[in-house]
Parts: structure tokens; sequence; C-alpha cells
């Protein structure tokens, strides 16, 4: 791997590069937050992709496209006064430190070389101090955002509105968690999607789609519920599953094209059939 020196030569090279093509480049200089957003949505679903496919070439590849827009929102900053890549790196680095103060001493927020000082002198500090497991430190860190400046002003009010519903959701259920709301015994969780699903049934049953469509999205919160509680998460769960129907649809596809019969000529049990084999061909 790289010295430390190597890579703020990369991080500097990179600035230097965007530098250019801000001033000489005629798509880089019409660009403006409006117009890099949506490009940054995309880069960085991209960027899951590459990770959920365990591709580490991608990973990086891709590491580098969402780096840059990162860098490029920072010099637009500049470019308006208001904040330049120094600003932003600052900040986190010193949120970074106010949130771990079993690590780092709050004293050392604002300096460019904090020490570890695992203890706080107050009473509130020694408290935060003494976080020593993974759980422990998420409970504290939503406590000491209500504590930031500008930081949440609610517990949930940190979860992004445009986060998709799916990760909205688990987020949502682990922000309280870590306050405290939320289920004694995990095992309990499994009553509450019982009694979802049997008023989803309900609804759809009298044909009522506003309250059925209500009901559905109970139902899968509290499925949602019960994977966080066993430490499962859904959103990679679903995706493995979208990328496994993907496989064993293809495979029908492929039949399909090769035998020269179009997928709509073909039967339900024909297509059944081949989606067995598919699913026999994985084991």
């Amino acid at each position: 791997m790289h010295t430390r020196e190597e890579q703020m030569q990369a991080f500097g090279r990179l600035l230097d590069v965007l530098d250019q093509l801000r001033e000489k480049c005629p798509w880089d200089k019409k660009q403006t937050n409006e117009s890099l957003r949506p490009n940054t949505i995309e880069e960085t679903y991209e960027l899951c992709d590459a990770l959920a496919r365990g591709d580490r070439h991608d990973t990086m590849k891709e590491l580098g496209d969402v780096m840059m827009h990162l860098c490029f929102y920072a010099k637009i900053g500049a470019e308006q006064q208001s904040f330049d890549i120094y600003d932003v790196l600052r900040q986190q680095a010193d949120k970074l430190i106010f949130r771990h103060p079993h690590i780092y001493h709050p004293s050392q927020v604002g300096k460019d070389k904090p020490l570890p000082l695992p203890y706080g002198e107050t009473d509130s500090e020694r408290e935060f101090a003494q976080a020593r497991t993974a759980d422990e430190v998420l409970q504290n860190w939503e406590q000491i955002k209500l504590k930031e400046k500008d930081g949440n002003k609610t517990v949930l009010s940190g979860v992004p509105a445009a986060l998709p519903s799916l990760i909205k959701a688990y987020r949502i259920q682990d922000k309280a968690r870590n306050v405290g709301f939320d289920w004694q015994k995990r095992e309990d969780v499994w009553d509450k999607v019982r009694e979802e699903l049997a008023e989803l049934e309900a609804e759809l049953e009298k044909g009522n789609k506003e309250a059925s469509t209500n009901e559905l999205g109970d139902f899968i919160f509290s499925v949602v519920n019960a994977a966080r509680l066993y430490k499962l998460n859904p959103d990679n769960a679903l995706e493995r599953t979208n990328a496994k129907f993907i496989r064993r649809f293809n495979y029908i596809e492929q039949h399909s094209l090769r035998s020269g019969r179009p997928l709509t000529e073909m039967s339900l049990e024909e297509m059944d059939k081949l989606w067995n084999e598919a699913k026999s061909n994985e084991q």
C-alpha cells in the first residue's frame, strides 16, 4: 500500500486536475450543483452495485467517480466563496472526534493532529467514554448528535428524506433503537409480522386499495424490523434476490432464443421447468 505522503499527493493531483478542467473544459465549466446532482446519484448507485458484486476493481473505479463529484461540489463552493475542500474535510474530522469521546477528548475538536484521550472530564463525558462495544457506540452517537451545535434537532431528523424507502425504514427503526425504543425480545417481533400480514389479507379481501396499500406498508415495515432485530440487512437481502431472479429468468430467455420460440409462446409449465433447471444449476 501507499504511504500517507503518496496518498496526499494523489489527492492533490485530483484537485489540480479538477481545477484545470473547470477552467478549460466546456462541459466542466458549465456544471452547477443542480446539474451534477443526478449524475452524483447515478455514480453512487454504480458504487453500491460494485460493492454488492464484490468487484474490487469496479469498486475502486466507482469510488474515484464519487470522490470526483465530492471535490467538484467543494470546488463550486470555493468559487461561490462559501466553503472549500479544507472546510469540508476539517469539519468532518471535527465531527468524528466529537462523536467518539471514547477515543478522543472533546478539546481536540478543531486541532489538526488530535491525540487519543479516552476519558472525559465531566460526568456526561465520562459516561460516553465508557463505550466499549459497537452497539454502545451507536447509542452514544444518537445522544451526541442532539448535543451538536448544528446537529439533529430530533432523533429521526437525521434520516434523509430522499433515502430509498426500504433503507429509510431500516434507518428509522435503528435510530429509534439507539434511544431505547425497541423490542425487549427479538422473537416478539414475529407476532407483529403475523398481525400485519393478517390485516393486509383482510383489506385485500375487501378490495379496498387505499387501505390495502397502507397495510402493505405496515407489513413491509414489520418485516424490515424483524430483519434488523436478527442483524440482517433487508436491502442487501432483497438485492440478492433481485440478482437471483434476473439470473434464472435470463436462463429461461436464453433457452427461448436458442429454441427460436418467443417467451410469449411458452407455457407457464415450460417456463417453470426451465426455472427449476436454473435453480438446480446454482446448487
